[in-house]
């Protein structure tokens, strides 16, 4: 009889490491180190390091451990999982060469739409207010007054849809991305020879495809304006054959870009947090590169943050304010020219001179920090 009236305690086997549930588990899945270090956002020297005893993996680490091994916690670090029934239903790891086990290219192959259709959308709102603002798209169903007044309604509405849609699947694509890198900071490279031919090729194509619809939209805009002497729809399908162009070369570029395993793995660096650099399991000169980068990135970001809000400033001046410095300043620079040459029609500028100099701020900035 137990002391003070209680039951005895039921024996357990004998306590195992955690280093042999982790290896069994592996081999019971048939997973590398390097496809257990991708679900868990890890560099395969770090899984070599847990099963050789070396270190221990973090809380996080060992809770997604028991999701992806569908155990619990207790079991994984203290219990004996070797003589354990099979789990039903449960997916083995195929072996062979290293494979995409969480899903990078199907993410990479959708964000590659994704940017370059926000882009187009915003492209075409420029569209709809070119032709909307002139008239050309009202005129057979009202007369030339109600065709302008409502004109320019519907012109700034499709401005603003355009915009609204296309920042809306930016910004969406971006915090998807985001959150992706932060889950998988390493991604072991599991492209082939072929995979990288083809993404070649596709580079090629998408490059030749877009140029040539930059072209044609060039050429057909001279086209128009030559033959009927009409400025909008000229305008209009010269920026609908730049925008197909546009998505054609961004998409095959970022389709090409996605094969780049090792710089996808050094631009992660800029996704992490200060503490989550401290907590990578690198030497220390490694881990004061990756300080180094993540301090760039952030100058970067700031600088490119206030110069897009300038130019964003200026967008909205120029656009609402065209009307009345077309009918001062501009005419009298430009000798009374036509309200269709007047500054409205060139607001986005701005946005693209911004763009510029955000290119030529990371690259000086890259080049500073880099010679340090």
């Amino acid at each position: 009889i137990a002391p003070f009236g209680l039951s005895p305690q039921p024996t357990r086997g004998p306590i195992m490491s955690f280093r042999t549930n982790l290896q069994y588990l592996r081999a019971e899945r048939r997973m590398t180190q390097e496809q257990l270090a991708m679900l868990l956002g890890v560099s395969r020297q770090s899984v070599t390091k847990w099963e050789a005893e070396k270190s221990y993996p973090e809380m996080d680490k060992l809770i997604k451990m028991c999701q992806i091994f569908e155990c619990s916690l207790d079991d994984l670090v203290q219990g004996d999982l070797t003589d354990r029934a099979p789990v039903s239903g449960s997916m083995a790891v195929p072996t062979g060469p290293a494979s995409d086990v969480c899903g990078y290219d199907e993410h990479m192959r959708a964000f590659a739409k994704r940017i370059p259709t926000g882009v187009a959308a915003i492209m075409l709102g420029v569209v709809g207010l070119i032709l909307f603002e002139e008239g050309t798209a009202l005129r057979g169903l009202f007369n030339s007054g109600m065709a302008t007044s409502w004109g320019e309604l519907l012109g700034l509405g499709s401005l603003f849809a355009g915009v609204l849609v296309g920042v809306g699947i930016l910004v969406s694509a971006g915090m998807e991305h985001s959150a992706f890198v932060k889950a998988h900071p390493f991604i072991e490279d599991f492209y082939t020879d072929e995979d990288r031919l083809q993404a070649r090729r596709l580079l090629v194509r998408g490059l030749v495809v877009g140029l040539m619809f930059i072209m044609m939209g060039v050429l057909l805009s001279n086209f128009i304006e030559h033959e009927s002497g009409a400025e909008a729809p000229a305008s209009a399908a010269l920026l609908v054959l730049v925008a197909v162009g546009v998505w054609l070369i961004v998409h095959a570029s970022m389709m090409y870009t996605r094969i780049e395993i090792n710089e996808y793995n050094r631009d992660a660096v800029e996704e992490l947090e200060v503490e989550d650099i401290a907590r990578i399991d690198v030497p220390e000169t490694v881990r004061d590169e990756l300080r180094l980068a993540r301090h760039t990135h952030k100058k970067i970001e700031t600088a490119c943050a206030v110069i897009m809000l300038i130019s964003t400033i200026f967008t909205l001046i120029w656009l609402f304010m065209g009307p009345s410095l077309a009918g001062t300043t501009w005419d009298a620079i430009g000798g009374g020219r036509a309200a269709a040459d007047s500054p409205v029609s060139y607001f986005w500028l701005p946005l693209v001179i911004g763009g510029i100099l955000c290119g030529i701020v990371s690259i000086v900035l890259k080049g500073i920090d880099g010679d340090r």
